[in-house]
Order: structure tokens, then C-alpha cells, then sequence
């Protein structure tokens, strides 16, 4: 074979291998995607205190790991218990008013009563002197004076009526749960919810970072004093749009983080993000401006989704770790084959890189 023959040669294996790349890596792009951007994400929690107050017991360290329901640290419980104590004697005030309020109640049902009665007493001295009046048996002026009477006690019946209505009124419902007893109750109830909120607990399991705060630090409520890091997992990985039109949810997948090279783990699609940033369209009051590009092939939009691992991780990664995610959307024995190869194979170059 002539050196124009194996050149030849040559130039034809490596046009044919060149081919068998792009032939593969265009059919592997949508039976076994792959993407080397992905990583590993905690939520991270703000710890703030509901209510204002001196810190006065610190019970966790910096980067320690919490259960739900542990004690992060306190705040000086003595001004919100004394608020419970004006709480409770604002009830019993409640109460002993209420009592006040039935008393003067019965006593001002009695003056209606009285003055009742003596108004019907009076109507009918009236109407019998204005009998008379007719034969001449009392004098006018006598008979003005008794309707004058007669009209002051009608007046004295609807001023105490008006005071009954008044006490009822601010008495509210005659049992022991009116609206005074249920306002101090609630007030009460808001005490003593604000002396539970001294005592900060974390609300899930998770590490605390970046935690500044010191025994006798005064911290207003809403204040961020420290983040803790969660113990649930989420890892998020970008790919090109058209290399998940097989992918969907509960699709398999292979894992490998850049911290533990040589090591795989399965997992699954759990869920897809709705959009990206550029499919958000902000209603500012300006006209559209359509993005221009002179390329004519533009780069290809990515979209996130959301991977679940099968197995909880042995060890601890933080959140952040990156890492590579091989997706395996059809069930075919020869891909997820090959998927497994590929993976692998960038698995072990982790070592390099």
C-alpha cells in the first residue's frame, strides 16, 4: 500500500469515526441525557425570634446538628411572665366587673319598677281628678300639678329603662363569656403565647451556621441571629430542552457529586421547574423588546428539574456540592447499558479533575 493509500486510509477512519461521534452523541443527547450542571441544595431557614427580648441562655454551638423541637436558645422570660400575671388579673378584673355590672343591672330594673309604679299610681289620680274637674270638686291649678307629677314620672320611667338598656348593653350576654371576659382572656392567651416564643426550637432537623449571638445580646423580633442548613436534599440539574423529551417524572437517573468521585447514585425525576427567568415577562408600562442575536444558531434554552435520590446520602455533602446527573428515559436494556458506561467513565474522571 502505497503512503497515498494509507493516507487515504486514514482520512476515510477518522471521517467514519467523526461520524459514529455525532451519530452518537446526537442520538445519546435524547435516549440518555447528560449534564454536568447540577448541584446539591439544602433550604436554608433564617432563626429569628417572634418577640423582642435579652438573650439569656445560648443552648446550641456553631454548626451543630438540631432535632425539631430542640432548644436554640432563650430569651429573659421575666418581662412576658409579668405580662401573663397583668393578663390574668385583667381576667379576674373582667369577672369582678361583670358582677358590678349585674348588681347595678338589678338595681336599675328596680328604679323602672319604681317608677312604674308610680307612674301608674299618678295616671290614675289623673284621670279621677279630671273627672271632678267637669263638676267643679277640685281646682284647675290641683289638677295641672298632678298631670305635671304625672309627666315627670313618664320622663323618670324612660331615663331608667335607658340606664337599664346602658348596663345591659356593657354587660353584654348575662353568662361568664361576654366580650370583656373574652377580650382579657384573649389577652391572656397572647401572653402566655409570647412567653412560649422566648424559648426559640428549631422547626426541622438541620445544622446551624453562621450563629451570632451571645448571652446578654439584645435582639428585636424578626431579627435573623443564624441559618440553619436542612437535612433534606435537593438537587437540581439544567439541561437542554430538547434532550428531555423522553424525561419525565419518576424518570431514572445516576448521580455522581464532584466530592465523591468514583461513587454513583440512583435517583429519580421528582418534579420540573415552570420556567426560567427569560419566560418572565414583567408588566413595567414599557413596550416588548424582542432580544436580538446575530448568530444563526442561537444557544439552546436549559430548564431545570429536580432529582429525588433513592437512598439517604451515607455522608454529608454541603449544600452547593456540584455534580453530574446521567438521565435514563427509555427502557431499553442496550441504553441503560451504555447510559451506565457513560457514567461511569466520567465517575472515574473525577479523580483527574
Amino acid at each position: 500500500m502505497t503512503p497515498d493509500q494509507r493516507f487515504a486510509r486514514s482520512v476515510q477512519i477518522a471521517i467514519a469515526a467523526l461520524a459514529c461521534c455525532f451519530i452518537y452523541f446526537l442520538s445519546a443527547d435524547l435516549s440518555m441525557p447528560l449534564t454536568p450542571q447540577a448541584q446539591l441544595t439544602r433550604s436554608v431557614l433564617k432563626i429569628a425570634p417572634r418577640v423582642s427580648g435579652q438573650v439569656s441562655e445560648l443552648a446550641v454551638t456553631n454548626n451543630q446538628h438540631v432535632q425539631p423541637g430542640q432548644l436554640l436558645f432563650r430569651l429573659d422570660p421575666q418581662p412576658f411572665e409579668i405580662e401573663v400575671q397583668q393578663a390574668k388579673l385583667a381576667v379576674e378584673q373582667a369577672g369582678q366587673d361583670n358582677i358590678e355590672l349585674d348588681a347595678q343591672l338589678k338595681a336599675a330594673q328596680a328604679e323602672v319598677n319604681a317608677a312604674k309604679a308610680n307612674l301608674t299610681d299618678l295616671a290614675a289620680q289623673s284621670e279621677r281628678m279630671h273627672s271632678l274637674i267637669g263638676r267643679q270638686l277640685v281646682s284647675r291649678q290641683a289638677y295641672d300639678t298632678l298631670e305635671a307629677q304625672r309627666l315627670a314620672a313618664l320622663a323618670s320611667v324612660s331615663a331608667a329603662q335607658a340606664k337599664t338598656a346602658e348596663l345591659r348593653a356593657r354587660r353584654g350576654t348575662n353568662d361568664t363569656d361576654n366580650l370583656r371576659v373574652r377580650q382579657a382572656r384573649n389577652a391572656l392567651r397572647r401572653a402566655r403565647l409570647n412567653l412560649e416564643y422566648t424559648q426559640v426550637r428549631a422547626q426541622r432537623s438541620g445544622v446551624i451556621s453562621n450563629l451570632q449571638l451571645t448571652p446578654g445580646t439584645y435582639v428585636g423580633a424578626g431579627t435573623p441571629v443564624a441559618a440553619m442548613v436542612e437535612d433534606s436534599v435537593d438537587i437540581i440539574a439544567d439541561f437542554r430542552e430538547k434532550a428531555l423529551r423522553y424525561v419525565n417524572e419518576k424518570t431514572p437517573a445516576v448521580v455522581v457529586f464532584d466530592a465523591r468521585p468514583g461513587e454513583l447514585f440512583a435517583a429519580k425525576v421528582s418534579h420540573f421547574d415552570a420556567g426560567v427567568r427569560e419566560g418572565q415577562i414583567e408588566a413595567n408600562g414599557q413596550l416588548a423588546a424582542p432580544v436580538q442575536s446575530e448568530r444563526w444558531v442561537r444557544d439552546a434554552q436549559r430548564q431545570r428539574l429536580h432529582l429525588q435520590l433513592d437512598n439517604t446520602l451515607p455522608f454529608t455533602l454541603p449544600t452547593g456540592a456540584k455534580a453530574t446527573v446521567q438521565l435514563i428515559p427509555l427502557d431499553n436494556a442496550f441504553v441503560a447499558a451504555v447510559a451506565g458506561l457513560q457514567i461511569r467513565l466520567i465517575s472515574l474522571l473525577h479523580y483527574v479533575y
